[in-house]
């Protein structure tokens, strides 16, 4: 019965679809959530769809005892899916996001082409934050894809669970999923530290063991990819500082200072042709500016500063910047851009007195959002 609904919603770009109990089936589109279904969803046939999402027999003997499982689910012929099964006032609430079968690429994203020569770092740690949905999963396997065509290394994924399934190309790739090839992010990070790895995906960065474990992997010369739920590189090194006591705090930021290759954080804006949505990013990469801001606590906040000035050295760049160059190409309207800006007056005022001014920098009375987004694809890869 599902399986008709699931495909319609995948056709239309949907990335996450909701199935529960009492309720529609709905799905996100274009970042808002749709109902799909004409009528409800009974608690029965909820459950019956959570047994056929679950993995195994042993699993599905507990399914009156489950509260939250994460798993992962495909239809032959349509695509992948990760999958929350939870309980909410007794009944069940399956959260499917779908996941292609073929990882993405840098250029099908849609990204700054500095992501690749990042990408091609020998050592450091390299971050991707962001909101939940702003498409960071795609991205880190957007960059393993990159490294897989272009380089010769043995990659380790830690997952939970493993979403994008990479295949063997010019290098191995080990993925792991957490809690059936290992039991925790930590001791998988761990163990991987004996596996000869070039590299290790870390699915999230959890605490201060798996930040510290990620930090030595880092420092003894691997490649380590991970994320965080973060706005930008300068809440990005304040959570990471933070995770630690007190007394811990100035060593980790002399080691995170040496060994932070990068931080790109980016969010999803809806485009201005209302065909999906296209990334903003904000790219921090390790300079001796940025490093000196890391490990002195009072220049932390000069980072957004260091990383505008660097654009043309070290193609690195602000949300605003991203945002005011997706003006100027008709990528975004511009009162869509200004509102997903970090500081909307002042990308008003520098739109206004740059030269020429940006293209459709006037948006017309009353639109100040692009339009509205019903029914149109989720953008490449988002």
């Amino acid at each position: 019965m599902m399986e008709p609904v699931i495909r319609a919603a995948v056709e239309r770009g949907a990335s996450d679809i909701h199935v529960k109990g009492g309720d529609f089936v709905r799905a996100r589109i274009t970042g808002k959530l749709m109902p799909l279904t004409r009528q409800k969803l009974t608690p029965d046939q909820a459950r019956a769809f959570a047994l056929t999402v679950l993995p195994n027999d042993r699993v599905r003997e507990q399914i009156d005892n489950l509260q939250d499982y994460d798993c992962s689910w495909g239809i032959d012929g349509l695509t992948r899916f990760r999958v929350n099964v939870m309980r909410q006032r007794g009944s069940f609430n399956i959260i499917l996001r779908v996941i292609p079968y073929n990882a993405p690429t840098l250029e099908g994203l849609g990204l700054p082409e500095v992501l690749a020569t990042i990408a091609e770092a020998e050592r450091g740690l390299i971050l991707v934050t962001g909101v939940t949905g702003s498409g960071k999963s795609s991205t880190m396997a957007a960059m393993l894809q990159h490294m897989n065509n272009h380089s010769f290394r043995h990659i380790v994924t830690l997952e939970d669970p493993i979403e994008f399934l990479h295949r063997d190309n010019q290098c191995s790739i080990s993925q792991r999923e957490i809690g059936s090839d290992t039991e925790s992010f930590y001791k998988g990070l761990r163990a991987a530290l004996r596996q000869d790895p070039d590299v290790i995906q870390i699915g999230e960065m959890r605490d201060a063991e798996t930040i510290d474990i990620a930090l030595k992997a880092a420092e003894t010369g691997h490649l380590v990819i991970s994320t965080l739920h973060t706005k930008d590189a300068t809440s990005t090194i304040a959570r990471l500082i933070s995770a630690f006591p007190a007394e811990e705090q100035q060593t980790i930021r002399y080691r995170l200072a040496d060994a932070l290759e990068a931080v790109i954080s980016q969010r999803l804006v809806p485009r201005r042709d209302r065909k999906g949505r296209v990334v903003a990013a904000e790219i921090m990469r390790s300079t001796g500016a940025i490093q000196d801001c890391i490990r002195e606590e009072a220049k932390t906040s000069e980072i957004k500063d260091y990383v505008a000035a660097g654009r043309d050295t070290y193609q690195m760049q602000t949300f605003d910047q991203h945002l005011a160059d997706l003006v100027r190409q008709g990528v975004l309207d511009f009162g869509v851009a200004r509102a997903a800006a970090s500081n909307p007056s002042d990308f008003e005022l520098q739109a206004r007195l740059s030269a020429g001014g940006v293209p459709g920098s006037a948006p017309a009375a009353g639109d100040s959002d692009g339009g509205g987004m019903d029914g149109f694809v989720s953008g490449p890869g988002y």
